[in-house]
């Protein structure tokens, strides 16, 4: 370990600027499987805050942002088994909420429930369900982008709030809306802000819309049913445009969209793949560089008998003590980086174990294989033809 420390430290500069490298490195990795790790989450905020065991949609169905409507009356076919206990529709649409402040309208998604059966597990909407049940009662998302105006701190501070929503095609139809709660669900890649109310003020916004069609069907079972058996059982008999799945195919389904059918969930992927290759190319001429200033020592070694996996053993050891080093500042920066990025955009943008582990594995993973690459200069090395 001292020889391969003090190689390093040879040359103070180039050693600080390749540090300094794989810290940027360390960052670009952090923050991609940040915005990645918000991206999947924030898709499924709303999938994992609904109150249901079974979810029913339409076969068509590809993403929230792009479900399709099926009719409500395959929903209420479950009724027929003695497993479920209840069902809940569903209705959701894209409309526009104009500012408060700016009159600017802003693209949001409106949930229709029925507030005699609740929807969603969250405490501050079902608490909330006698007032939805008013006309012209809206609950509003207090983690919506900041787009769409002060409406939480208008509410929080007891200021009566009206906004005015229409459907996302028709700019000449619109209704306007009272606030009377706040929830948090959060925005996602797909959502800017969400708005829940009762399904009769739904279809009065979206007059194209029916009261025979919904988008998503939610089905409550009596405890003790196995839920497999039951989706079995519920798949053959009512399978006519419909699919019905547990809340983790569910949310499977969702994640899958955006990973493999957006060009976000490529670009991701992409960015992770071109951040380790770029590790491996800045580690890899440090140490190449290190090996040819060095070269004619470690030929000296050679000729007096030191193998080739010995040499290959110190270099392994500069690696390892540049991946660690490079590492320490890189994730201290990159905590910074992610409070940032979550205040600026309202994502889940966490720094958890499972991250700080991969990304410190790749460091080393990177460091290692350019260690093993420029190694093969010290492989080719005669030291007849050196000295």
């Amino acid at each position: 370990m001292p020889i391969a420390w003090l190689q390093l430290l040879h040359k103070k500069f180039r050693f600080i600027a390749t540090l300094a490298a794989l810290g940027l490195i360390v960052n670009i990795l952090f923050m991609q499987l940040g915005f990645q790790d918000a991206l999947f989450d924030s898709a499924v905020g709303v999938h994992q805050s609904l109150e249901g065991d079974l979810f029913m949609i339409s076969t068509q169905y590809q993403a929230l942002t792009s479900s399709q409507i099926f009719p409500k009356n395959r929903l209420y076919q479950t009724l027929a088994f003695n497993e479920v206990e209840s069902v809940r529709p569903l209705y959701g649409n894209f409309g526009k909420l104009k500012n408060i402040e700016t009159g600017e309208k802003f693209s949001i998604y409106i949930f229709g429930i029925d507030p005699q059966k609740p929807a969603f597990k969250l405490e501050e909407i079902n608490q909330n369900l006698d007032i939805l049940k008013m006309s012209d009662n809206v609950l509003f998302d207090r983690s919506s982008r900041p787009e769409f105006g002060p409406i939480a701190e208008y509410f929080q501070k007891k200021i009566p709030i009206s906004v005015e929503i229409s459907p996302f095609n028709n700019i000449v139809y619109a209704k306007r809306y009272h606030v009377r709660g706040l929830f948090t669900i959060g925005p996602s890649f797909g959502l800017d802000g969400i708005l829940v109310t009762n399904y009769a003020t739904f279809l009065n916004t979206f007059l194209e819309r029916s009261i025979k069609y919904i988008d998503i069907g939610i089905i409550k079972v009596k405890p003790k049913t196995d839920i497999k058996q039951l989706q079995y059982k519920l798949r053959k008999y009512i399978h006519d445009g419909v699919r019905i799945l547990t809340l983790s195919e569910f949310i499977s389904l969702e994640k899958d969209y955006w990973n493999r059918r957006t060009p976000i969930g490529f670009v991701f992927n992409l960015m992770v793949t071109m951040g380790f290759i770029m590790g491996i190319g800045i580690s890899y001429q440090i140490l190449y560089s290190s090996i040819a200033d060095h070269l004619i020592e470690y030929a000296t070694l050679k000729a007096i008998g030191f193998t080739d996996n010995y040499l290959l053993t110190i270099v392994l050891q500069q690696a390892l003590i540049l991946a660690i080093l490079g590492y320490i500042p890189g994730l201290i920066v990159s905590y910074g980086l992610f409070d940032i990025s979550r205040q600026a955009t309202h994502l889940p943008i966490q720094m958890t174990m499972d991250k700080i582990l991969i990304v410190l594995a790749s460091v080393i993973a990177m460091c290692c294989i350019s260690a093993i690459i420029a190694m093969q200069k010290i492989r080719d090395a005669d030291p007849a033809d050196i000295f």
